[in-house]
């Protein structure tokens, strides 16, 4: 069992020297946040409603500015370096981990702020490709950081949008807002209930008395692939045949599951109907769970998560064999009150909520019981909600 803070990363002395080292002056520093979804799985896409919590691993930027118009990125994690001039970034991704970092510097410069040349050096401790968005919280460090560095007011939620166009059309993948969102908005203690069409929100405290323990599969997923595109595409079509009869929506986020139960064609692909149905019954569940939460009714919360993993398990395909082990083996043990996948699926993390006094015995248990089946040795990470996007040095 590891907590948040022991997993990798450099320390802020360590991070600030390593910078001096290479950029010979002091830096200020930025961090942001990676993210887990307790529930509200492919709805962000789907205009919908999630409900992620901030979780304490971190994307780290030591910043300084440059005299002339050059962004120089350092990696810690990739031990590399490489520059780029800001009058002439690149238009599209190379499949390198710089692409977030250089994506996200585009988009700033076309929304108006003056960024200006900088040298940074990356550090960071989210999982790689597990389902924790170490994506955006890479995005969100590199673009808070610019964006203060110019002196002006960080717009979290402008910020956000800037973040997640950057992965969708630099990058290629097309993420909903969710994991740039909380990246920024994210609070201590609480979860967030968004809003994705609107990007109205509510903070949730979450109760002392659990923990969210998230287990690593270590079965690493890419969404930048081809699947998660090819899902929103199936809502995308959902959306078109639905439209016949409802005119008025927009996203399946406007479709209940009446309408949907009486329009939807058996003559229809069978694939796009599953698809349409996951959505269309998670985006009820969020609004459940939420309601679960503020009543501290956690029974009726974690029924919930289990009812969304069957879903994205059976309807929305996104699962995996060994994610569904997890699931399945959480479920036996002793205080657990609900567990599921969380993050695009096909590998990467499942969340659960355990009661405090459970926890330790379920991340031996958990830990255990999944190496016997798979024999794959997981990481299993005990964590609580933390706070968004921030300068700390």
């Amino acid at each position: 069992m590891q907590n948040q803070a022991q997993i990798g990363g450099n320390t802020l002395p360590e991070l600030a020297q390593t910078f001096q080292q290479i950029f010979h002056t002091n830096p200020r520093i930025c961090q942001a946040p990676g993210r887990v979804n307790l529930i509200g799985e492919h709805t962000d896409y789907n205009d919908g409603f999630v409900m992620p919590a901030a979780i304490g691993f971190y994307t780290r930027v030591a910043i300084a500015p440059r005299n002339d118009r050059k962004l120089v990125l350092h990696s810690v994690n990739f031990a590399e370096q490489v520059e780029f001039d800001l009058d002439a970034l690149p238009t599209h991704g190379r499949q390198h981990w710089s692409d977030y970092v250089i994506g996200t510097a585009n988009t700033l410069l076309q929304a108006g702020i003056a960024l200006t040349g900088a040298n940074l050096l990356i550090a960071g401790n989210v999982p790689l490709n597990s389902g924790l968005s170490s994506s955006a919280a890479l995005e969100v460090a590199t673009g808070f950081s610019l964006w203060e560095l110019t002196g002006q007011e960080v717009d979290r939620t402008k910020l956000a949008q800037l973040c997640q166009q950057a992965e969708n059309e630099f990058v290629g993948a097309r993420v909903g807002i969710m994991d740039q969102f909380i990246s920024c908005h994210g609070q201590e203690n609480h979860a967030l209930r968004l809003d994705c069409r609107s990007l109205e929100f509510e903070l949730l405290p979450l109760p002392p008395n659990v923990h969210l323990v998230i287990c690593n599969t270590m079965v690493k997923h890419s969404i930048a692939d081809g699947k998660y595109n090819e899902r929103r595409a199936e809502c995308e079509e959902g959306v078109r045949l639905l439209s016949q009869y409802l005119p008025e929506i927009q996203a399946l986020r406007d479709v209940s599951e009446a309408q949907f139960e009486q329009h939807f064609s058996k003559d229809w692909s069978e694939r796009i109907r599953r698809r349409c149905r996951h959505v269309i019954t998670e985006n009820a569940r969020v609004l459940q769970a939420s309601a679960a939460l503020e009543q501290g009714n956690l029974a009726t919360f974690g029924q919930l998560m289990i009812e969304s993993h069957r879903s994205l398990m059976k309807d929305y395909k996104v699962s995996s064999s060994e994610l569904d082990v997890m699931v399945d083996e959480a479920l036996k043990v002793e205080g657990v009150y609900g567990a599921r996948m969380t993050g695009g699926g096909f590998g990467g993390c499942t969340i659960n909520l355990v009661k405090a006094e459970n926890v330790e015995n379920f991340a031996q248990t958990i830990a255990t019981r999944y190496e016997r089946v798979t024999k794959i040795q997981p990481e299993i990470y005990v964590c609580t909600a933390a706070d968004g996007a921030s300068r700390i040095v």
